[in-house]
């Protein structure tokens, strides 16, 4: 489905072959040439093949171009100027390549190694294009040091390689695609701001960490350390090995109390091995491990508050929604993959096979339109999604894209989304997303629609963007909003036919 654009819009392309920028600088200068007198949207992009998909379905014509060209499209108001606009993109660029330039006097590091040397850190980051990623990991490991691989995309041969280098040398891999992390009390990646405390989190999954990690704060429950491993570290190929290093480090540790083990479905083989060695280690550990018929996060949240002797608390929720909708099926957007599986696992018991783009069986995958006249469900922070673009906690475009679709679409009964808060996300996600709900609510109502939007908000109140503040904003957008994911699942569920 193209949305056009509107008919007092005048709309205007230009390629720039041999220009580059990365996605997160092309997001802000996006946004900055947006706000300029006479310019109704704006996207700055290259021309990689989801990139020129969303531009379609905004209406763009787009010219023949190859994935190293930079993409300039402007829709104009009527009286809008195309030299003033196309003179905005020029200052947002050159304001973007001053932001990202050094200093001229020193010249930077070339090598991870020389970083290492020359700061004296004991973990480096790893945060470039997954086809570079091993070099520079493995720089890392040379130099004996642990290393978060931020980088997706990586095959999963060399993420096998890496941490076999690593178990050798009594080293850590956190990742590929290690979202989030807290070591030394401080938060890498997609990082919540919350109070320390005796847990200690092995994490197989950005998101589910981050939402076990803002559930605990909200009872009065901090975490103490959180070592991502990666989404593939408790698959059959990778089989752990990162994990069974991060259980050890943990074990050690005499200010963790309680170990927990967080992540989207494992290989069954990986699960039992790893139940094993939680028998064998002095810090109790609880497996807070997503499957069928297994317990959800907020219900693992609610056993580790049991085994530390706290009631849980009433989850906090905001506002309402519609009641009431004509529509028949569930449709999901999501930006944090393992929530995206815990909202497919809770729903497909009660409704049924969930069609997605990380289908729990093979058989419900989405096509590349990813739409479906089914219960649909997107990860929008899937790799095949991400290549080319940022991250959707940063750059919203293509699934705001997506709302607008499923809003117009009669058979949508409710959208369920989540917003992630936190260090490295948007400053300020309702800001965006509040506006995008209101015109997808007012889009049904035209028709004679109802159209309930559930909303899983997981932050805390010491984040950068404070959860309160962001859940209110929006709550007063028309959409009902919840800490807990799996609560907004269910109502979500309830709203779309199916049982509480």
């Amino acid at each position: 489905m193209t949305s056009p654009p509107l008919a007092a819009h005048r709309q205007h392309v230009e390629v720039r072959s041999g220009a580059y920028a990365d996605s997160v600088a092309l997001l802000q200068v996006s946004k900055d040439v947006a706000a300029t007198a006479g310019v109704s949207s704006a996207q700055v992009a290259m021309a990689t093949p989801l990139n020129l998909e969303v531009l379609e379905s905004m209406g763009f014509d787009l010219p023949v171009t190859t994935p190293n060209d930079m993409v300039v499209a402007l829709m104009l108001d009527e009286d809008g100027d195309v030299q003033s606009a196309l003179a905005a993109v020029d200052a947002a660029l050159a304001a973007s390549s001053r932001r990202g330039g050094g200093s001229v006097e020193e010249a930077p590091t070339r090598t991870t190694g020389r970083a290492l040397a020359e700061s004296g850190a004991d973990l480096a980051l790893v945060s470039v294009p997954g086809q570079h990623a091993m070099v520079e990991a493995m720089d890392a490991l040379d130099n004996g040091r642990d290393v978060m691989i931020f980088s997706d995309n990586m095959p999963v041969e060399q993420e096998i390689a890496l941490k076999d280098v690593a178990t050798e040398r009594g080293l850590l891999v956190m990742g590929p695609d290690c979202g989030t992390a807290m070591v030394g009390g401080l938060g890498l990646g997609f990082a919540n701001t919350t109070r320390p405390g005796p847990v200690g989190i092995v994490a197989a999954s950005g998101t589910g960490c981050q939402q076990l990690m803002c559930l605990l704060d909200a009872a009065g429950v901090g975490v103490g350390a959180a070592l991502g491993v990666g989404g593939r570290d408790l698959g059959s190929q990778v089989a752990g090995r990162s994990t069974r290093e991060a259980l050890r480090r943990l074990d050690a540790d005499p200010t963790i109390e309680m170990v927990v083990v967080v992540s989207k479905p494992p290989a069954e083989e990986v699960a039992a091995e790893l139940r094993e060695l939680a028998a064998t280690l002095s810090t109790p550990v609880h497996l807070a491990l997503l499957g069928a018929g297994q317990p959800d996060l907020t219900e693992a949240a609610e056993a580790v508050l049991g085994a530390l002797g706290t009631t849980a608390p009433d989850w906090p929720s905001w506002g309402s929604t519609a009641d009431t909708t004509s529509g028949t099926h569930l449709r999901g957007l999501f930006v944090g993959g393992t929530l995206c599986d815990e909202s497919m696992l809770i729903a497909a018991a009660e409704l049924g096979g969930i069609r997605s783009n990380i289908p729990l069986s093979p058989e419900l995958a989405l096509d590349s339109s990813l739409t479906a006249d089914a219960h649909t469900m997107i990860d929008f922070g899937d790799d095949t999604l991400t290549a080319g673009r940022a991250h959707p906690m940063i750059d919203p475009t293509l699934r705001l894209d997506h709302l607008a679709r499923a809003a117009a679409d009669p058979a949508t009964a409710c959208i369920l989304m989540d917003v992630v808060l936190g260090h490295g996300a948007e400053p300020d996600p309702a800001g965006a997303l509040a506006p995008a709900i209101t015109a997808a609510i007012e889009t049904a109502r035209a028709a004679g629609r109802d159209l309930p939007v559930v909303v899983a908000c997981v932050g805390t109140e010491s984040d950068p963007q404070q959860l309160s503040r962001q859940a209110r904003t929006l709550a007063e957008a028309g959409a009902e909003v919840h800490l807990s994911n799996a609560r907004a699942t269910r109502r979500a569920i309830a709203l779309t036919g199916g049982t509480r």
